[in-house]
C-alpha cells in the first residue's frame, strides 16, 4: 500500500509540473500576441492553436480571457514591485522614499514600454483578484499595495492623515501622476513637435515634488 501511495504521488506531482510547463508555455504566447497587436490579438482559440495545445487544455489551466490576461501580467507586476522597492529601501525617510519609489516606477516604464502598456495602457477584462499569479494585498508582489504601505509610513509621522480612504486617496493621486509622466513619454517622446523639448530629469522631479507639496497640504493632519 504504502509502495503505491508513493507512487501515485510521483505521478501527481508529474501532472503539476507538466500542467505548470502548459501554463507558463501558454502565458509566453500570449505576451507575444500582445506585444504584436495588443490585447484584441487575445482568444482561448487563437492561443491554443499557437501554444500547440487543444482549446480543451486551455481551458483547463485558465478560465476565461480575463484569467489568462491576468496570470499574463504577473510576471511583470512582481517586477515592478521588485525595482520599487529596491529604490525605496536605500532610504530611511518616509518622502525619501516616496521620490525613490516614483523614479523607479518610471525606469522601469521607460525601459520596459511593452510591458508597460500591457499592464497600464490597455483596457482589457478584469478577474477576480484570486486567480492571479500575483498575491493581491501584499507588499511584497503587489505594487499598489507596496506603495500604500509608503503613504502609510508618511501617515504614522503625523504630517498627512492617517485615515484609511485618505491613505488610498493619496497613493492613487501619486500614482496617476508619475503614469502620466511615464506614459506621455512612451507616447509622445522627448522630441514631440507640440510639445518643447524640457530636460527629463528636471521635469520628473519637479513632478514629483509638486504631487508631494499638493499632498501634505490637501491632506495635511489638523494640529
Amino acid at each position: 500500500m504504502e509502495t503505491a501511495s508513493v507512487t501515485q504521488s510521483a505521478k501527481d506531482l508529474r501532472k503539476q509540473r507538466e500542467a505548470e510547463q502548459r501554463r507558463k508555455g501558454i502565458i509566453k504566447v500570449v505576451r507575444r500576441l500582445i506585444r504584436q497587436g495588443g490585447l484584441g490579438e487575445i482568444s482561448l482559440r487563437k492561443v491554443a492553436e499557437l501554444a500547440g495545445y487543444s482549446t480543451t487544455v486551455v481551458y483547463s489551466l485558465f478560465e476565461d480571457k480575463a484569467t489568462l490576461i491576468s496570470q499574463a501580467m504577473g510576471e511583470d507586476l512582481l517586477e515592478l514591485t521588485r525595482v520599487m522597492r529596491s529604490a525605496s529601501e536605500a532610504h530611511a525617510a518616509p518622502l525619501d522614499r516616496l521620490r525613490a519609489m516614483a523614479r523607479a516606477y518610471v525606469d522601469f516604464g521607460l525601459k520596459h514600454p511593452d510591458e508597460y502598456a500591457f499592464v497600464f495602457m490597455q483596457k482589457r477584462p478584469h478577474a477576480p483578484t484570486e486567480v492571479a499569479h500575483v498575491q493581491h494585498g501584499d507588499p511584497a508582489e503587489d505594487p499598489y499595495a507596496f506603495s500604500r504601505t509608503l503613504f502609510a509610513q508618511w501617515a504614522a509621522t503625523g504630517e498627512v492623515s492617517s485615515a484609511g480612504i485618505d491613505i488610498d486617496l493619496m497613493t492613487q493621486i501619486y500614482w496617476e501622476g508619475i503614469h502620466g509622466f511615464t506614459a506621455r513619454q512612451l507616447v509622445m517622446g522627448p522630441d514631440d513637435p507640440w510639445f518643447p523639448e524640457v530636460p527629463t530629469a528636471r521635469h520628473l522631479d519637479a513632478i514629483i515634488e509638486v504631487l508631494l507639496t499638493g499632498l501634505s497640504h490637501q491632506f495635511a493632519r489638523p494640529r
